[in-house]
């Protein structure tokens, strides 16, 4: 196992995760996380970001950000709320994952890339680090100290997955890329990075920072990940849903259990507190529900496992 410390090799022209100035990125989406350059490291840990990094789904995350900006309208807030209840109770399948799509991007349509920016990097600490799990925190730290570079991989926007990025020390960001015309959100995704794009673009990484996928990790809860799963030597699903523990039994990938805080949904006011509150019991019956699951099936993972020897 590699000894040295290593947090990936940022590009020349990269910026600081909470700059608010634009940034060029490649055709595969990936962006710097980090602006100072570090030796390069021999392999990675890719880590999906949505239910795997965090409890949540990243626009839901920096919902309370985004309202106060006046970004995000109540009623744009409850057709969000209406899109992602069922990707955080019933997993993410193709289908959920495309209809969180087609209802999250029209949302954004005219917002100013500027003030998106400024607004979730200023957020992040208080809106975000509550979410992050302690285990994926952990894991985070301890491949950093085995000398790997970290990547979140996640179908969100770049603008908001990279102040997330930023929390956990994450060395490069492979997210999804909205459409923009003069500096303004058009409402089209550019580049999406959802199923097999994810491992292309991983692909794409290690090779050119000259990491040995063989040897590397990744993590993530759904089986919409799969490709992204596939395309490493060290494979581990978090909190999986049920189609990826069929999958990961298959393909003889780890497993380990994270404690997330509370899930929630956007709720765009006082007015929806009745619905608030009932999907919030629902969230944690549901939650309850799949945590004994998984326990029975003998899921429980300790930390420390998911990163041996290599």
């Amino acid at each position: 196992m590699d000894d040295a410390r290593a947090r990936g090799t940022a590009s020349p022209t990269s910026t600081s995760p909470t700059s608010t100035s634009p940034t060029s990125t490649s055709r595969t989406g990936t962006v710097p996380a980090t602006a100072t350059p570090s030796p390069p490291s021999s392999a990675a840990a890719f880590f999906d970001l949505d239910k795997t990094l965090i409890a949540t789904t990243t626009p839901a995350a920096f919902s309370a950000a985004l309202r106060r900006t006046g970004l995000l309208t109540r009623r744009a807030m409850l057709r969000a709320a209406r899109a992602q209840t069922a990707f955080l109770l019933r997993g993410a399948t193709a289908d959920r994952t495309e209809r969180l799509k087609q209802a999250m991007t029209p949302l954004v349509r005219g917002w100013d890339v500027d003030v998106l920016t400024r607004a979730v990097a200023d957020a992040a600490e208080e809106s975000v680090r509550p979410l992050l799990s302690p285990e994926a925190v952990a894991l985070v730290e301890e491949h950093h100290a085995q000398g790997r570079a970290v990547v979140v991989v996640s179908a969100s926007p770049e603008e908001m997955v990279r102040p997330i990025a930023a929390l956990i020390g994450a060395d490069a960001v492979v997210a999804s890329r909205m459409h923009v015309v003069d500096g303004r959100y058009t409402g089209a995704v550019e580049w999406y990075c959802y199923g097999e794009r994810k491992a292309e673009a991983m692909r794409a990484l290690a090779a050119e920072h000259g990491w040995d996928l063989a040897a590397s990790y990744a993590y993530s809860d759904s089986v919409t990940d799969a490709p992204m799963l596939a395309a490493v030597g060290h494979a581990f699903v978090v909190n999986p849903d049920r189609a990826l523990v069929g999958r990961a039994r298959a393909e003889g990938w780890g497993q380990l259990v994270f404690r997330h805080p509370r899930p929630f949904v956007l709720i765009p006011g006082a007015r929806t507190a009745g619905v608030a509150a009932a999907l919030a019991a629902v969230a944690a019956a549901v939650a309850a529900a799949r945590a004994l699951a998984l326990v029975r099936r003998g899921a429980r993972a300790a930390v420390v496992a998911a990163v041996g020897p290599t």
